[in-house]
């Protein structure tokens, strides 16, 4: 409950922030910067993961049910990782493919085949991701 209470009012500002910088600058100023606030919004998002993890692993030496908790969250922590980052890249990959496939089918038509195998293997990168999580969420 705690973490809703922090991050949905940075959420709310960036919002805010990026909705005035789009419609004030245009095109890719306003894009650049929401880049790099992405960015500065991530790497804080890993240093207050790194901070969450080794205080619930200190609080975890005390007992043993503690102990449990703490690799249990590691490991449904791990999971959800994977989980984003096989989506992303999946998601990456398929628009790439997409379009070539989308751009070869326009000229030839009888490669349909082909491309729907060539984004159906960009798509397994996001199964891969899903298999990991569910044996992560298993060993827990």
């Amino acid at each position: 409950m705690i973490t809703w209470l922090v991050t949905l009012p940075v959420v709310v500002l960036m919002w805010w922030a990026m909705h005035l910088l789009f419609r004030k600058r245009g095109g890719k100023s306003a894009l650049r910067c929401a880049v790099g606030a992405n960015l500065v919004l991530l790497a804080g998002a890993v240093a207050l993961l790194v901070v969450a993890l080794s205080g619930q692993s200190a609080q975890a030496a005390s007992t043993a049910q503690a102990s449990t908790a703490g690799t249990n969250s590691a490991a449904l922590i791990g999971a959800a990782i994977a989980v984003a980052g096989a989506s992303i890249g999946a998601a990456i990959a398929v628009a790439y493919t997409g379009a070539a496939a989308l751009a070869a089918l326009s000229e030839r038509p009888e490669l349909f085949g082909r491309a729907m195998v060539i984004v159906g293997l960009a798509e397994g990168i996001a199964i891969y991701g899903l298999v990991v999580a569910v044996l992560l969420i298993g060993r827990a």
